[in-house]
């Protein structure tokens, strides 16, 4: 990824932030991710460690950061290994980090190579009296390949059976769910890249061309601006909508249908994520109007909901309501169905079978403890839908939303969304 270079403050910051929530006396260890394999000698690129991105600013394959914050002598406070570049190593995959780069890109002060990890920790392990390891904990992660992380825990158990260990996930969790303004900035950048892409789009679609016609002008925009996908888009046009994870973006436009854009920049490891729905031929029928405005009905009203001290099932459970009442007047709904429904499979399910929204960051599907009440400084997307199989499409609108003490900041206000807005981009090409 091309990343812009970004304040070393927001990594000092974010390590003394987690020092203060370590026990006394630990020593806290990340690793990077493993670039991951393909077949043959093949590889794809290496997606970053958020957690290991957070505290140094460091996306360099194999490197390591080592925090001892009550380390008895100072230099052993905060240490950086990096693989130690040469000649032939730099012909084959380019420049590589020099340790006074690293230190400035950190705000580290010592840094030291790969080589030298082992001897220094075996030191610093003797010294604590806890060892705070880190783990993938995202309550929907699939863990089927081991990780670096994963190896270094069992390295570490192997060789120091009788320490304490805790762990470092539930607090990288609490520290990533709310944004410093360093983050928010950009986090609005990539929002800004997102829209850029969206006005393309929006030029751009009409009957015939094909999905992935539509997101090659995405990609087109997202690249030349320094950006990425933040994610593997959806572009499902009619019926493919109303599959939630559609990737196979390849079906023809056809006038009548609609389109679904669930799409997002990615910009200096930093993602947004954005959903819009529009007509192909640039005008919406009576029908999908009327679905259109019920699913932006909700939106907003449940980016109102979006308050600290507000649980996050609680947030679920009043936007689930929202929809409900949608899907009566539409008549896709009777209140006797309602009534009559299963508390464990309600009827607007059917309609709406999705969560309405998670936390942004690092991640798309981002870190935090959210059994607990939100709290200002976190960033939530909210994406209502209604999907209706039966009659061939599906609308889903999604924003990203910052949590404040006051009222709620849509970090996506200036993308296009309102019925006469999308029509009137849409036709003002022709």
């Amino acid at each position: 990824m091309r990343n812009p270079a970004i304040d070393s403050r927001l990594f000092t910051e974010n390590r003394a932030r987690l020092a203060k929530l370590l026990l006394p006396n630990s020593v806290a260890v990340l690793n990077n991710n493993d670039i991951p394999p393909t077949n043959a000698d093949g590889s794809l690129i290496l997606h970053p460690n958020s957690d290991l991105f957070y505290l140094s600013g460091v996306t360099q394959e194999e490197s390591m950061l080592l925090l001892y914050p009550d380390a008895h002598d100072g230099k052993f406070r905060e240490i950086l290994f990096l693989r130690e570049p040469n000649p032939l190593m730099e012909t084959w995959e380019g420049h590589k980090l020099t340790k006074e780069e690293a230190k400035k890109l950190s705000g580290v002060a010592r840094v030291e190579w790969l080589g030298d990890f082992w001897p220094i920790f075996h030191r610093l392990a003797c010294e604590c009296d806890h060892l705070c390891l880190n783990s993938n904990e995202h309550k929907r992660a699939a863990v089927v390949v081991e990780s670096r992380e994963a190896r270094f825990v069992q390295e570490c158990r192997k060789r120091y059976p009788l320490h304490n260990y805790q762990r470092l996930a539930r607090l990288m969790h609490r520290l990533r769910a709310e944004k410093s303004a360093i983050e928010l900035d950009l986090i609005r950048q990539a929002c800004g890249i997102t829209e850029a892409g969206f006005r393309r789009v929006l030029r751009f679609v009409k009957p015939g061309v094909t999905e992935t016609h539509v997101e090659a002008e995405f990609a087109h925009e997202f690249v030349r601006r320094g950006a990425g996908f933040a994610y593997p888009p959806i572009i499902a046009s009619g019926i493919n909508a109303c599959a939630l994870h559609y990737l196979e973006n390849s079906a023809p436009c056809r006038r009548g249908d609609l389109l679904l854009l669930d799409v997002g920049a990615s910009y200096a490891n930093y993602m947004s994520d954005m959903t819009r729905t529009i007509p192909v031929n640039g005008r919406f029928s009576r029908r999908q109007k009327q679905v259109y405005q019920a699913v932006l009905r909700v939106l907003r009203a449940a980016t109102d909901l979006l308050r600290p001290g507000v649980l996050v099932k609680d947030w679920q459970k009043q936007s689930e309501s929202l929809v409900e009442r949608e899907l009566v007047n539409l008549g896709l709904l009777k209140m006797s169905q309602i009534r009559k429904q299963d508390p464990d499979a309600p009827a607007l399910k059917k309609y709406f079978m999705h969560g309405v929204g998670h936390p942004l960051g690092l991640d798309v599907h981002d870190v935090g403890i959210t059994t607990e009440p939100i709290q200002a400084g976190w960033v939530m997307t909210c994406e209502p839908a209604i999907y209706i199989r039966e009659e061939g499409f599906a609308v889903r609108l999604e924003n990203d939303v910052l949590v404040t003490d006051g009222a709620p900041v849509n970090l996506m206000e200036d993308i296009p969304i309102e019925v006469d807005d999308i029509e009137r981009h849409m036709n003002s090409r022709r």
